[in-house]
């Protein structure tokens, strides 16, 4: 199995590389994951920066000791893969989140559809999307990721459209879509953007929106998945196809 993953905010070691992990890291590799001296970890401040390190000991219950040599800097994969992904009700919204950050969705974009039951506003908006990136962070770690999944603010049909216009590819996951997703001709660099729908299907007006800034209509397969699925599945075609997943 390949070495846990902790989030850090700096990877500052004395002048013989000794590093300290504390606070909620430090607990969670001490008294939750039971790490001993020996074992590999890895740090990251999850924006692509990471150490690889080896435990030396451990200091009460919220203290790893770690040797840290050197920090390396992880570039970005191509082609960039961001899901736009209308509000699913409940918490599966956390769930498509958790799972496409697991697949290697580079971005994720809370969309606020037309015919999406759940609708972010105030406090509730802010607390809402808050969960949304905490799930990416917890994803990342989990799935040993270095580079996690950025989650933008919650967007509009418009902003999305724009969004769209601006991209290498684009596709809208819908059933009038003629040609499969897994034959779609993809770039190899830049960026690559998929909207997936709420519940309710995408509304014609946001369809007609979405193909003027240049977004096709793809499918998937015979079946109908969820909005909290259809994201990931797709994802994993895209990675699949466009060599990221060799």
């Amino acid at each position: 199995m390949t070495a846990p993953v902790f989030v850090v905010e700096h990877f500052d070691a004395d002048g013989g590389g000794r590093y300290v992990l504390d606070g909620p890291e430090g607990r969670h590799a001490v008294s939750v994951k039971r790490l001993r001296a020996g074992e590999d970890v890895v740090l990251t401040d999850g924006a692509g920066r990471w150490a690889d390190c080896v435990v030396l000991d451990t200091e009460g219950k919220d203290r790893l000791i770690l040797q840290l040599d050197s920090v390396h800097e992880e570039p970005f994969e191509q082609p960039r893969v961001t899901v736009v992904q209308a509000l699913p009700k409940g918490d599966r919204g956390e769930l498509a989140v958790e799972t496409m950050t697991e697949v290697g969705v580079d971005a994720v974009v809370p969309w606020a559809a037309a015919r999406c039951i759940t609708q972010w506003r105030g406090d509730r908006g802010a607390k809402a999307l808050g969960k949304w990136r905490a799930t990416a962070r917890e994803a990342g770690k989990q799935s040993r990721r270095v580079r996690f999944p950025e989650v933008a603010e919650a967007a509009t049909t418009r902003q999305v459209a724009s969004l769209l216009a601006g991209a290498e590819f684009a596709a809208v996951l819908h059933e009038s879509g003629d040609t499969p997703l897994a034959t779609a001709d993809l770039p190899a660099t830049g960026e690559i953007v998929l909207v997936v729908g709420p519940e309710g299907g995408v509304a014609p007006e946001e369809l007609a929106l979405f193909e003027d800034a240049g977004a096709g209509a793809y499918r998937l397969g015979s079946s109908v998945l969820r909005t909290s699925t259809a994201g990931t599945a797709a994802a994993a075609v895209l990675l699949a196809r466009t060599g990221r997943w060799s």
